[in-house]
C-alpha cells in the first residue's frame, strides 16, 4: 500500500516534465506493490496514463483551475475543515509537529496538510498508522472526490482509489457538511481573491492554544505527538521524506 499512496502523491502534485514522462516508473512502482486491491490499482494507472498522455502545458492549466483556482477543490486538508484561521493555522502546527516527530521533513514552500505530502508520509508508516490516518480524513477525501465527479474530472480516481484503500465509508454526515459550502467559479478572480484575503492563514506559533476544534483529524495528531508516559522524548522511526 505504501507504493501506491506514494504515487497517488506524485499524481496530485501539480505536472512537471519529470512527471508527464515518468509512465513507466509509476506503473512499476504500483505493479510492486502487492499490499492494493486490483479496484484501487485499476483506478490509479487510468489516472496515471491521463496525466501522462498531456502536453504539460495543457496539464498545468487543467491542474490549476480545478485545484488552484477552485478553493472548494482545495487540496489542502484543513481548508476544508475549519472556519476559523486561528483552528487552522493550529492544526497545521500539529501536523507538522507529528512528522516532525517521525524524522519526516517537509518543504517549508508548502504548508503541512497538503494532501499531496500528507499521503507521501503515510507511504512511510506502518500500515496501522495508515489506516488510522487515512479513516481519519477520508470525509474530506470523499468530499473532493463527489466535487470531482461533478466535474467529471480523471483526478476523481485518486481520491475513489483512497477510499477503497481505507476499507471503511466515510462518515456521511460529516462529508455532507463540507458539500454545503457553495462551490467556486474557477474563472471569478475577484471572487476568489476576496475569499483567500477573508481566511489567510498565518501558519506558526502564537495561533492560540485551543484544541476542541470540530475536526477529528486534529484530536488524531494531538493523540499521536503525546508521548507515552514512561519516555517523554519524541519517537524517531528513522524514516524521511525522499524528495
Amino acid at each position: 500500500m505504501q507504493n501506491t499512496l506514494k504515487v497517488i502523491s506524485v499524481l496530485l502534485s501539480y505536472p512537471s516534465a519529470d512527471l508527464i514522462g515518468a509512465a513507466r516508473e509509476l506503473h512499476a512502482a504500483l505493479d510492486a506493490d502487492d499490499q492494493t486491491s486490483k479496484t484501487a490499482k485499476t483506478l490509479v494507472r487510468a489516472l496515471i496514463d491521463d496525466i501522462t498522455s498531456h502536453d504539460i502545458y495543457d496539464a498545468q492549466e487543467r491542474y490549476v483551475l480545478l485545484f488552484d483556482r477552485t478553493r472548494t477543490n482545495s487540496l489542502h486538508l484543513f481548508e476544508h475543515v475549519h472556519g476559523e484561521s486561528r483552528d487552522r493555522g493550529q492544526a497545521m502546527v500539529d501536523l507538522a509537529v507529528m512528522y516532525e516527530a517521525q524524522g519526516f521533513e517537509i518543504d517549508a514552500k508548502e504548508l503541512p496538510d497538503y494532501i499531496p505530502m500528507f499521503l507521501e508520509y503515510l507511504s512511510t508508516q506502518s500500515q496501522e498508522e495508515i489506516n488510522n490516518l487515512l479513516n481519519e480524513t477520508l470525509h474530506i477525501m470523499a468530499a473532493i472526490r463527489e466535487r470531482l465527479q461533478k466535474r467529471k474530472s480523471i483526478y476523481t480516481n485518486a481520491f475513489l482509489a483512497l477510499e477503497n484503500m481505507a476499507g471503511t465509508s466515510p462518515d456521511a454526515k460529516a462529508v455532507a457538511e463540507i458539500l454545503q459550502e457553495p462551490e467556486d467559479d474557477p474563472n471569478d478572480l475577484k471572487a476568489l481573491d476576496e475569499i483567500w484575503e477573508e481566511e489567510a492563514v498565518t501558519f506558526g506559533a502564537g495561533q492560540g492554544n485551543d484544541a476542541c476544534g470540530p475536526d477529528r483529524l486534529r484530536t488524531q495528531i494531538r493523540a499521536h505527538n503525546r508521548p507515552p508516559p514512561q519516555d517523554p522524548r519524541p519517537q524517531m522511526n528513522g524514516e524521511h521524506k525522499n524528495g
